[in-house]
């Protein structure tokens, strides 16, 4: 046999069993070969080390190490010539070499490196959570922890694409396939293993990967209006006694229901001070006034802010502070006062306004206190989200924020509580890593970072679909972090009680109407009838066809159609504020339904989608109340009713590098485009999100 340390080149993938005797890496060998119909190359070490200890009763030494690897080297050449696609091979020189240093403290510079310089496409580090099983050549069931530690710290230290397989047999096998399938798919799509293993971590699906680069090549189709939702033509509108009377609706109802308050908080208030981030930045206190920036950047925002910079919640708190810090600041000048206080209200050493999440700023002054948005969804989710003395609260959060938001509500819990009369329990969830998404050049290629890692965005609020889905309740209202108003919880809750007692209505109608299906003898005269309340309560077209299909075809096309989860959205007039509003829309299957569009969804060059624009009357506020059960109390898998076909893509800077990155289906965009929907006009008054600093100088905001 020639003494040969090379590995020959070869165009297939293969997969190297790594870990510890006894660990199953042989089992897996053979079943994965098994699978994939190629070879596997067995461990030359096993028959060398049998024939040694039948012919002379010896054991392994360290003269035995450059045999076994020279052996094995030569065995796996000789199985890459007949395998096919894959090659999955027992063992490994890493191996080899893992067990020297252990055993003998030692080991040969020409296996060291050769040891390196052998590639695998991936290797399976094997766990110790099988049985360690005795033969001749084993003789260590004790210490695995610690061999197992070695092993898999040889694969780290020589930047080894590795992944650790656990559980019987069985689950390996299943766990082992799923992985090398999506490692060839992967592969093709120019990716690299370490690429894939990063991926594989990070816990997104292949096939996520390989639908967002087909995206970035191919685009978003934009949304198809077909008429803006208006009164009579998609929007609700009631009047003042026709609210009090759902409201009642839901009141009477609410404790039959499990009721929940979902609110997205991930975000930190960053744009909400951005243009004093900019200020700080582009300002020279020593060469120009406040006054001469304003005009020469006419920037309005500024000078919004210093003049109603004493009615700001956290003004006392902050003047205070700079009293402390700045000996002499009440005898500096205007400009110095307002430059130093703007600069301690984003200093990372004091306040940090802009790099604290939304959440726990303060937002309102009372003659008490002063409160959060945390404190005033508290509030409201006792008005209006209680059932059975108990209201339950849902923040999906940034983990790191978690203890902020703690502590905040552990101070004013009890005094909620005893004011809203209910018990409140607050549950937090994260946005998962694995929807996050991956990055391209501005020319659709994968963009690596300096170090060959990619690079990953976050998914965006239509990532919270997933949070969402998570959740055990039968009725939802959702509502932002910012969208909270001082001293009207009484007047809010009404209209939140109003959409939930409409929610309430229409579920009714539809779980009977499915109850109906459920009847082997259905008549045509209840199918007629179901029909029609889908098609006039609903606002959604059947078949054109539907009266001829067959009473079979009829009952499965309406449980299609009726079998969703439910949201009523409150839509105010559009008063012009930049965002998403409701729009009939037609899909790929030619079907039309009511929708939440954003303008970054149109085609803003096509005169007829600019028209239909114009002519919308009402603006999505994010007020919704939901139903996420079906009509036997099972949840929806709510990532069923994901529209995949929207989106965004958007432009971002890394490092100096311009990247393209795409946002997930918005939450009640795309994540919600195949529910049955209702619009209904709700008051201004429901709507006062604070997306700049300045909002909170609204009237909403101020006593």
């Amino acid at each position: 046999m020639e003494e040969n340390l090379k590995q020959d080149a070869s165009g297939i993938i293969k997969i190297a069993m790594f870990g510890p005797e006894s660990t199953g890496k042989t089992t897996l060998a053979i079943q994965l070969a098994a699978h994939y119909e190629t070879e596997w190359v067995p461990e030359f070490a096993r028959d060398y080390l049998q024939d040694k200890w039948n012919n002379s009763k010896e054991i392994c030494d360290v003269n035995d190490m450059m045999p076994i690897a020279y052996g094995q080297t030569h065995l796996e050449n000789l199985k890459l010539k007949t395998a096919h696609n894959y090659l999955f091979c027992d063992t490994n020189l890493m191996v080899t070499k893992v067990f020297s240093d252990v055993y003998y403290n030692y080991c040969d510079p020409l296996l060291v490196k050769a040891a390196q310089e052998h590639q695998y496409d991936l290797f399976f580090l094997t766990d110790i959570d099988v049985p360690w099983e005795k033969d001749d050549l084993r003789d260590r069931p004790t210490g695995r922890e610690s061999v197992f530690s070695v092993f898999k710290q040889s694969l780290i230290d020589n930047h080894k694409p590795f992944i650790t397989l656990s559980g019987n047999k069985d689950l390996r096998l299943a766990k082992a396939i799923k992985i090398i399938d999506d490692l060839t798919v992967a592969k093709k799509l120019g990716l690299s293993s370490e690429n894939y293993v990063q991926i594989y971590e990070h816990g997104i699906p292949i096939e996520n990967i390989e639908r967002q680069l087909d995206i970035f090549k191919n685009g978003i189709a934009k949304a198809d209006l077909v008429a803006p939702a208006t009164f009579a033509n998609g929007i609700l509108k009631l009047t003042d006694q026709q609210y009090q009377e759902k409201a009642t609706i839901f009141d009477q109802e609410k404790d039959n229901f499990k009721l929940l308050k979902f609110v997205p908080a991930s975000g930190a208030a960053s744009r909400m001070f951005k243009f004093l981030s900019v200020f700080l930045a582009e300002f020279n206190v020593e060469e120009e006034s406040i006054n001469a920036y304003i005009n020469r950047k006419k920037d309005t925002e500024l000078s919004v802010f210093i003049v109603g910079m004493d009615k700001f919640a956290f003004f006392p708190k902050v003047h205070d502070k700079l009293k402390t810090v700045y000996p002499n600041f009440n005898i500096l000048s205007r400009d110095l006062k307002n430059y130093y206080f703007i600069k301690m209200l984003l200093d990372p050493e004091y306040f940090d306004f802009g790099n604290k999440p939304k959440g726990i700023l303060p937002f309102h002054k009372y003659y008490a206190n002063i409160a959060s948005p945390i404190e005033e969804h508290l509030y409201e989710c006792g008005y209006y989200a209680c059932s059975n003395g108990q209201s339950n609260l849902h923040f999906t959060i940034s983990e790191e924020h978690q203890e902020r938001f703690e502590k905040v509500i552990n101070k004013i819990k009890d005094r909620v509580e005893s004011e809203t009369n209910s018990t409140v329990a607050v549950a937090y969830s994260y946005q998962h890593k694995s929807t996050d998404t991956i990055a391209v050049t501005a020319e659709n290629r994968i963009y690596t970072a300096e170090t060959g890692a990619l690079v990953f965005r976050p998914g965006g609020h239509g990532a919270l679909i997933n949070n969402l889905n998570n959740l055990d309740a039968d009725i939802v209202f959702i509502k932002n972090i910012d969208n909270v108003i001082l001293h009207n919880n009484n007047e809010t809750a009404l209209y939140k009680k109003a959409l939930a007692g409409i929610l309430i209505e229409k579920q009714k109608s539809v779980f009977h109407c499915l109850e109906l299906l459920d009847d082997s003898k259905n008549k045509e005269a209840d199918l007629s009838k179901v029909a029609s309340f889908i098609q006039e309560e609903l606002g959604i077209k059947l078949p054109k066809d539907f009266d001829s299909f067959k009473t079979k075809s009829k009952v499965a096309t309406i449980r299609a159609v009726l079998n969703r989860p439910i949201r009523i959205c409150g839509m105010v007039k559009n008063e012009g504020e930049a965002g998403g509003g409701p729009f009939w829309v037609r899909d790929d299957n030619n079907q039309v339904s009511l929708q939440i569009v954003e303008t970054s969804q149109i085609d803003l060059e096509d005169k007829k989608q600019l028209a239909i624009l114009n002519g919308a009357t009402h603006f999505n506020p994010v007020d919704l109340v939901c139903s996420i059960k079906n009509y036997k109390g099972e949840k929806f898998n709510l990532l069923e009713f994901v529209n995949g076909n929207s989106g965004f893509i958007v432009n971002k800077t890394i490092c100096g590098n311009e990247i393209k990155s795409y946002e997930l289906p918005g939450l009640w965009n795309g994540a919600m485009g195949h529910w049955l929907t209702i619009f209904v006009q709700v008051p201004l008054l429901t709507f006062n999100p604070v997306k700049t600093v300045n909002d909170l100088l609204k009237h909403a905001h101020q006593q």
